[in-house]
């Protein structure tokens, strides 16, 4: 059959089917679910392919003619695949689709109106000819590409794409042939014709398949991963010898006398490479493990698994035990029937602290840390699969495991639990009856699994750690506040002491020394009641200006003396009485303490709106504001070098809040310092302020 006539019967061919899809596209059209710039893409084609078929018959096109034909052809292709992005998708997300219809058609523009008036030789025009196949070729399968892509669910623009996609491959194959070798094949431009008719029939037949127009619908067609790995493979070597023996064919038609040991080298190195791949074990599974992960949908719903993990770590309805809890969310997201968990008991070895729905004779037993089973464990987070058959990757390190093991009925998993890098347990997991070999995406989902659950068992240790912390804190504090109350008693009886050799003979001593002393008895007494809990606080309205007068006679013996001024009397208190005396006393003496002999210490009671208010003045060392906000008030804070214990200032705070009231404190560096106690004036028990 003559050249020209196999060429004819090829475009006819290809635009009797191109006819069929411009039917069909119409159809689509009018049901508006392509777009019209699509249509007149797939009639252009058509177009393309008659004018192909009539040159064929009764030659005529001229290059520049047929530069003009494969131009429009593709920027139909192109601008029409762009414009279905678009469609029925708003136009707010594909702005800039705009501009690059504008840019493609700019370039079409340029190749069919200015450069043949620029370019007038024959062989000028071939070379632009080809280049300009290779460019939209390629281009083309871009945005076919990007139309699939952003197409999830709308099965008519992946059906498009994939036959677009189809087409335009070819044409790179023919065109970069032609590149290669300086000139269009005629056989590749016969066949053309016949593949474009080809896809063109395949892309209708699909397109008017049932169901496919009535909306976003997910095709229900797949393969399944074996099949997928092996023609991925297959196609990988494929094309990795079709590369090899391409470039020794270039090379033995270009490099003179070394051309054919070179392509014999680069042949038998492709194969052996291959050869490789496919008897390489380790290499096979990686690959595999590969194309998993990235080509299909994932086994586990892995929001869903974390979202059931968190909720049963973190039930507040669950007053269970914290190594009872972990072990249920464990065999819960694994779907085990029970497990044991052991747990690092920080003396060097591993033993079994919770149960859940598994029986353990060996309750005793213990695992060293140091062990080779732990060590795999924490450096390599491997995941024991006792179950596992010798020939199967997870019984590597089988013959590492402990004896106690053994006597674990249907131990199915070992999952270390890490966090970071430090192991501090594991888990045993059982089954009742043999599962599924493990898969990359099981034991990820143990270690993360495991991970997370650790995390929550040291956080729950260091939750333990903290309250206990705390209880010795709390009984720290009420010990120093103890033994703040006895050092000041002490020191009252002490004086009491000293001055008995003086005074002993002086009768007013006796009963002075006597009442002291019933005094601190007194006030021992509540403090071990109050430390017992055995009677509520003793607070009675009391008058504040009793209890400072009380408080200046006790602190006149020390230099400077404090001096008294009441600017409102006859003010009541709620308040128990030693305490708020203790207090009053207090302030006065660390205001003596801070003030040299010449200096002044002065208190005042006044009234302010709601509250009486006890102020302490003197003009010692002052303190700076940094030290007032940051260290005062600080329990076990002291500057006194061994004299205090740093709560007096403190418990004075504390004592007065707990009353209502508040302490303020302004003072400045080598001016003096103003301690002023603000009380709620008891107004029920009060007279008139003068």
């Amino acid at each position: 059959m003559p050249l020209i006539t196999i060429t004819f019967l090829s475009y006819l061919f290809g635009s009797l089917f191109l006819l069929l899809l411009t039917v069909t596209a119409a159809l689509l059209l009018k049901r508006q679910l392509i777009s019209v710039t699509l249509f007149i893409g797939v009639t252009l084609s058509l177009i393309w392919c008659l004018s192909l078929a009539y040159d064929a018959n009764s030659p005529s096109l001229t290059i520049h003619q047929l530069l003009l034909l494969e131009t429009l052809r593709n920027t139909g292709w192109i601008i029409g695949m762009l414009q279905q992005m678009v469609h029925r998708n708003g136009k707010s997300r594909f702005k800039p689709l705009r501009f690059i219809q504008l840019l493609v058609l700019l370039i079409a523009a340029g190749l069919t109106i200015y450069l043949p008036h620029q370019v007038t030789t024959k062989t000028g025009a071939y070379e632009i000819l080809i280049w300009s196949g290779l460019v939209f070729s390629i281009a083309g399968i871009i945005v076919a590409e990007q139309l699939y892509r952003n197409s999830p669910h709308n099965r008519i623009n992946k059906t498009i794409s994939l036959g677009v996609i189809a087409i335009l491959l070819y044409d790179l194959y023919l065109y970069s042939y032609a590149q290669l070798f300086g000139q269009l094949e005629t056989e590749l431009w016969q066949a053309r014709g016949a593949i474009n008719g080809i896809c063109a029939g395949l892309l209708t037949f699909a397109l008017t398949r049932p169901g496919i127009q009535s909306g976003n619908q997910q095709s229900r067609v797949t393969i399944s991963r074996p099949v997928a790995f092996y023609t991925t493979s297959i196609t990988t070597a494929g094309f990795f010898l079709a590369l090899m023996a391409a470039g020794g064919y270039y090379i033995k038609l270009y490099g003179g006398n070394w051309g054919t040991v070179v392509q014999v080298t680069l042949i038998f190195s492709s194969l052996v490479c291959i050869a490789t791949v496919f008897f390489s074990r380790s290499i096979r599974s990686n690959l595999a493990v590969y194309i998993n992960k990235h080509f299909f949908v994932h086994k586990y719903d892995y929001r869903s698994q974390w979202l059931n993990l968190i909720h049963q770590l973190t039930d507040s309805s669950n007053n269970e035990d914290p190594h009872q809890t972990a072990i249920k969310a464990m065999v819960s997201i694994i779907e085990c029937h029970g497990g044991i968990l052991w747990m690092d008991n920080q003396f060097g070895s591993y033993t079994p602290i919770g149960f859940y729905k598994v029986e353990f004779p060996a309750l005793s037993a213990e695992e060293p840390s140091d062990s080779p089973f732990c060590q795999v464990l924490r450096e390599q987070e491997w995941v024991f699969s006792p179950s596992s058959q010798t020939n199967n990757e997870l019984s590597n390190y089988n013959e590492l495991l402990p004896s106690w093991t053994k006597e674990v009925k249907n131990l199915s998993l070992i999952v270390p639990l890490m966090v970071d890098s430090r192991l501090i347990g594991f888990m045993l997991l059982t089954k009742q009856t043999p599962s599924e070999p493990l898969s990359w995406e099981d034991l990820d989902l143990l270690k993360t699994v495991g991970r997370e659950v650790a995390s929550y068992l040291s956080r729950n240790e260091a939750a333990e750690l903290l309250a206990q912390s705390k209880q010795f804190d709390t009984y720290n504090k009420l010990s120093a506040f103890v033994m703040h109350d006895l050092k000041n008693l002490i020191a009252q009886q002490a004086l009491v002491v000293e001055n008995a050799s003086k005074h002993k003979e002086n009768p007013a001593f006796i009963d002075d020394m006597i009442r002291t002393i019933d005094n601190s008895v007194q006030r021992m007494s509540n403090l071990l009641k109050k430390l017992q809990q055995t009677q509520p606080s003793s607070a009675h309205p009391l008058n504040i200006e009793n209890v400072v007068v009380n408080a200046v006679k006790k602190c006149q013996d020390r230099i400077p003396p404090p001096s008294l001024r009441i600017l409102s009397d006859s003010l009541k208190v709620v308040a128990d009485e030693d305490n708020l005396e203790m207090i009053v006393t207090h302030i006065i003496k660390n205001a003596q303490e801070a003030t040299p002999a010449e200096g002044y210490v002065d208190i005042t009671i006044r009234q302010e709106r709601q509250h009486a208010v006890i102020e302490v003045e003197d003009n010692g060392c002052g303190m700076d504001s940094e030290f007032i906000k940051n260290r005062l008030f600080r329990p076990f804070d002291t500057t006194k070098s061994g004299k205090g214990m740093g709560i007096g200032v403190y418990q004075t705070r504390e004592f007065i809040r707990n009353l209502g009231g508040d302490v303020i404190v302004k003072s400045e560096p080598l001016v003096g310092t103003t301690f002023s106690v603000y009380l709620p004036i008891d107004f029920s028990h009060t007279e008139k302020a003068n």
